[in-house]
């Protein structure tokens, strides 16, 4: 039987919206997944000949807006300035993350998201490690 990945994400069906189910052994894995599971989501391509990096700290109260909260932020770089990010240097020590990313220009996007949503959100301990559903509004 194949060995499923410590860290990842796929898409669910959803009626309207889009979902991804995430999973990682940690808050800092898990945060990475979904990160690069919307950006999947929405398409992105980057642009080979740019590098951009930018710096985050955030303290928050629950895990939940941790995550909204950081891929609220990655939505708004994405649209106003037109950057993704490919490489996470992330840490999560309680209720506070520090997050070191590279990425570059945005070549291409197939698809937009308009928000990150709180429905039904709620990180559990599972199987394999941290797990979590997130909604996407397009």
């Amino acid at each position: 039987m194949e060995e499923q990945a410590r860290s990842g994400y796929r898409e669910i069906e959803h009626t309207a919206d889009w979902e991804l189910e995430v999973w990682g052994p940690d808050m800092a894995a898990l945060v990475e997944q979904a990160a690069l599971g919307m950006y999947s989501l929405c398409g992105v391509r980057l642009k080979k000949d740019s590098r951009v990096t930018r710096q985050f700290f955030l303290f928050t109260i629950e895990p939940e807006f941790m995550l909204v909260w950081f891929l609220e932020e990655l939505l708004w770089i994405l649209e106003d300035d037109k950057v993704a990010f490919e490489r996470f240097n992330m840490s999560v020590d309680g209720n506070v993350i520090q997050a070191d990313l590279v990425g570059a220009e945005v070549e291409s996007l197939t698809k937009e998201i308009k928000a990150v949503t709180y429905h039904n959100l709620e990180i559990k301990r599972g199987v394999r490690g941290l797990e979590v559903r997130i909604v996407f509004d397009v």
